[in-house]
């Protein structure tokens, strides 16, 4: 996500650059969970990305987005009924590209914030329900 994304944790809504490990996240299957890692990935120009438009998404989210194509998104609308046949569906944001409120576009040298926690969690950021990073692997 980028810089400036909101994340709900136990001290409130705050900016994704504002987290740091050991910060306390809502999470929607579980509670608040421990934060273990912010990482910081620069993205190269021309990097593919979507753009997710403010309210393109039954009222969310509540700014435009821009997120790594391959981003879970959790959607409980008629989308994941029409798209998956499910109340609700874990899916890469590319596969809800439409081409006018949620379409691929190029980076221009972003850089964007992934959160891991010791397993992977549903997280609210920027009005979405965001599937947080892979945790980092242990060494051995």
């Amino acid at each position: 996500m980028p810089a400036g994304t909101t994340v709900f944790a136990l001290d409130g809504s705050l900016p994704a650059e504002a987290l740091f490990p050991g910060d306390r996240i809502i999470t929607r299957d579980g509670g608040a969970r421990t934060l273990r890692a912010v990482l910081c990935h620069r993205l190269p120009e021309g990097a593919p990305l979507i753009q997710i438009t403010r309210d393109a998404l039954g009222g969310k989210p509540d700014q435009t987005l821009l997120l790594p194509p391959d981003q879970p998104i959790l959607i409980r609308d008629w989308r994941a009924r029409a798209l998956f046949g499910a109340r609700t569906a874990l899916v890469p944001v590319r596969r809800l590209v439409d081409g006018q409120m949620i379409r691929a576009v190029r980076s221009t040298g972003l850089s964007l914030l992934a959160l891991q926690f010791d397993r992977p969690h549903v997280i609210y950021a920027g009005g979405l329900e965001l599937l947080s990073a892979d945790p980092a692997p242990v060494a051995a």
